[in-house]
This record gives C-alpha cells, sequence and structure tokens, in this order.
C-alpha cells in the first residue's frame, strides 16, 4: 500500500488532509482512494480528462512524475507517492 505525502498548503483546503496510506497499485486507484477519503481532492489533482493539473507535481519515489496522463502503471511495493501544489507566478 503506497504511503502518500500531502504538502501542507493542501491543507487550507482540506483541513483533515493527512499523510497515510491509501490503497492502490496505480496511481489513478491512490487518487481514487484519496478522493474517497477526503471528497473534492481527486477533482484538485486531476482534471476532467484525468491527467494531473498543471498546478500539481506529483513524485514517485524520488522521481518526478512526467507522463501527466498515464496514470496506470502499477506503482512499486512500499512507494512514497508525494503530492505537491505548484507554485507559480511572479
Amino acid at each position: 500500500m503506497p504511503r502518500v505525502q500531502f504538502t501542507r498548503h493542501l491543507a487550507r483546503y482540506f483541513p483533515a488532509l493527512r499523510d497515510g496510506e491509501f490503497d492502490g497499485a496505480t496511481l489513478a486507484e491512490v487518487v481514487a482512494a484519496i478522493d474517497r477519503a477526503h471528497p473534492g481532492l481527486g477533482g484538485y489533482v486531476l482534471d476532467d480528462r484525468g491527467a494531473v493539473r498543471k498546478h500539481v507535481n506529483v513524485f514517485i519515489g524520488d522521481d518526478l512524475l512526467r507522463d501527466r496522463e498515464r496514470l496506470d502503471e502499477p506503482l512499486p511495493p512500499g512507494v512514497t507517492v508525494s503530492i505537491f501544489q505548484a507554485l507559480s507566478g511572479g
């Protein structure tokens, strides 16, 4: 079961959000499990096509997710998934 870490900035929108383990063999399944536990967070992470939004960065282990559309790749056992609100603007 993957361990998921969240940027603390997301607590502004989801006050009950805590790092923890979420069930899923792929990133898509993990995001669905997160959304069941914290309704609306899945829509914050994924767009209406199911791709990771541009303002969100996801790391699988130490690797930045580059393909924001293919979320069906199997996750390594015991991996940490980190979800960050990307900062932009000037």
